[in-house]
């Protein structure tokens, strides 16, 4: 018998190969047309509807009304934070062009639609309860010839403080927050194209909390400590809340107070503390919240309380009694974490972009941190490396524009 040839080999392998293949796609149809069958069977047999995952992406939260959004909205899971310096030739006339061009945009991005003259509009369609947020600083509102709350400027120097230029002050803020990282990077670079003609960036901040759908809504965030960051909160939509954030009269009627405080904290020298020193530093039980004289987050602390030694149970330095003073001082916390790239040995360069809101912040914040400044021991583990104070002008008409209250 002649042997094959080794072309003819090749040939008949080949048609093995192809054979076999189309064969197996051929069978992997039928049994996927099968499958679906089945499923379609079943499906028409039992009632059942098929299950789909919870989507985000198309939620949207109104950008107009009497309040901006982005205070009294629940937290998303991605913030950035941009401050801005005027150009030197940007007038009052200037201001109302962009303030009306920066509203356009912002309006339209966070409805999901793509702003005037998007060049990637496919990545405004998934809004992911997107907002965006504007301030003014003492030199926008200068500029536009107002005047100004008497909060309206730097903060007191505090012995704490390490500040850096690169993350203090600024004329205009634009905090864009969302539920997904695309969507809050593609509106950040739609406002600051409509921005760079009359502006230019002094710094960014990013920062994130937990991703949409890890916990239950309205569980209070977590810091980088592991520190349950916000429970005194006031409740949004209730008169205590309208109290402690809206102010009353003037331009910044219906508006707020923001600061912006940027608080490196040192986690390296806090892994080394154990987990009581922890919980007797904050002044809560870490793992829950609990105040250390409770059981439950929102347990009321007992600053009376003594130890059978006759010690405080909530130690004079904890960051709780510092805060709470005769409780007459309150904010409203908008915190998010930021974890950058660290240097040298270290192994973190992180903290909080610390954020509030209050209707008067000589009233309000200043001898909150004041207190902080003289005795709180989480002062060991953190210091502020940014600071940045705005005016929050009130929302608009669909017709009107954000600032239309001072320059209008």
């Amino acid at each position: 018998m002649t042997a094959p040839s080794e072309g003819a080999r090749s040939r008949r392998a080949g048609s093995t190969r192809r054979q076999f293949l189309l064969g197996g796609a051929v069978a992997g149809v039928g049994a996927a047309a099968a499958i679906g069958v089945d499923l379609a069977l079943n499906s028409r047999e039992d009632g059942a509807k098929p299950v789909s995952a919870p989507m985000n992406g198309e939620q949207t939260v109104p950008f107009f009304g009497t309040h901006q959004a982005g205070i009294d909205t629940a937290a998303q899971a991605h913030g950035v934070f941009l401050g801005l310096d005027l150009r030197e030739d940007v007038d009052r006339g200037g201001l109302i062009r962009l303030l009306r061009i920066l509203t356009d945009d912002a309006a339209r991005l966070t409805q999901g639609r793509p702003a005037l003259a998007d060049s990637e509009p496919e990545l405004a369609l998934s809004p992911a309860r997107l907002t965006i947020t504007f301030g003014f600083g003492p030199g926008l509102v200068a500029r536009a010839g107002g005047t100004g709350p008497s909060w309206l400027a730097p903060l007191p120097a505090f012995g704490v403080d390490r500040l850096r230029p690169e993350f203090s002050d600024g004329d205009l803020l634009i905090q864009i927050a969302g539920d997904d990282p695309l969507t809050v990077a593609h509106a950040t670079r739609m406002l600051l194209k409509d921005a760079r003609g009359f502006a230019s960036i002094r710094w960014t901040q990013q920062g994130f909390r937990r991703a949409y759908g890890t916990e239950r809504p309205g569980t209070t965030m977590r810091n980088l400590f592991g520190q349950v960051d916000g429970t005194t909160n006031p409740e949004p939509g209730t008169t205590d809340f309208d109290e402690v954030v809206w102010s009353a009269g003037g331009w910044l009627d219906g508006g707020t107070g923001m600061v912006l405080r940027r608080i490196r904290m040192d986690l390296d020298k806090w892994d080394r503390l154990d987990r009581g020193g922890r919980d007797a530093s904050v002044g809560r039980t870490l793992a829950d919240g609990a105040p250390l004289t409770g059981t439950a987050e929102f347990d009321e602390p007992d600053f009376e309380a003594k130890t059978s030694l006759g010690f405080p149970v909530i130690p004079t330095f904890a960051h709780i009694r510092r805060a709470r003073g005769d409780g007459s001082e309150r904010i409203f916390r908008r915190a998010y974490n930021y974890d950058e790239r660290p240097a040298g040995s270290e192994v973190s360069e992180s903290g909080l972009l610390f954020v509030s809101f209050q209707a008067d912040i000589d009233r309000q914040f200043i001898p909150m941190q004041r207190r902080l400044d003289e005795l709180d021991l989480l002062n060991e583990w953190t210091v502020p490396i940014g600071s940045a104070v705005f005016a929050v002008p009130p929302g608009c008409a669909e017709d009107g524009f954000i600032g239309e209250t001072l320059l209008a």
